[in-house]
């Protein structure tokens, strides 16, 4: 396990349970999209969630936001739902926004944008759904 992996995904439980405010990256409209179904599970959990997708204006009739730095709150953890290729600008506005975490959704892995965030100080979740993980607690 190479050093970037032995910071990663640490402490979920007490990050989860330290956490009020979740922006979601490229959270969809459509409720048979797995970030539709992670966001309300979320929501329902009782986080406050933001949508951050710049096709929408609305997301399970909350305003959607464009981009991070639109949201009008601290968020606490950066919940991504984007291609590994494309996490890295999302970080960055992770970083600006003040941000605690960056949350890259299972399936997501970039140690280049992991560096940049933990480098920033942020927590950094890679390959893990922040569902399944809130469910085992």
């Amino acid at each position: 396990m190479n050093e970037i992996q032995n910071v990663i995904n640490q402490n979920i439980p007490d990050i989860l349970k330290h956490s009020k405010n979740i922006a979601i990256v490229g959270l969809s409209n459509k409720p048979d999209r797995t970030s539709y179904r992670v966001g309300a599970y979320i929501r329902q959990a009782g986080y406050t969630i933001f949508p951050v997708n710049p096709t929408y204006d609305t997301v399970m009739n909350l305003k959607c936001y464009k981009t991070l730095d639109e949201i009008p709150e601290p968020v606490d953890i950066v919940n991504i739902f984007r291609k590994p290729e494309d996490v890295l600008p999302v970080v960055q506005d992770a970083i600006k926004i003040k941000a605690r975490v960056v949350w890259m959704q299972l399936g997501i892995e970039n140690e280049e944008a992991a560096k940049l965030a933990l480098n920033a100080g942020l927590k950094v979740i890679m390959n893990r759904c922040i569902k399944i993980e809130h469910a085992a607690l």
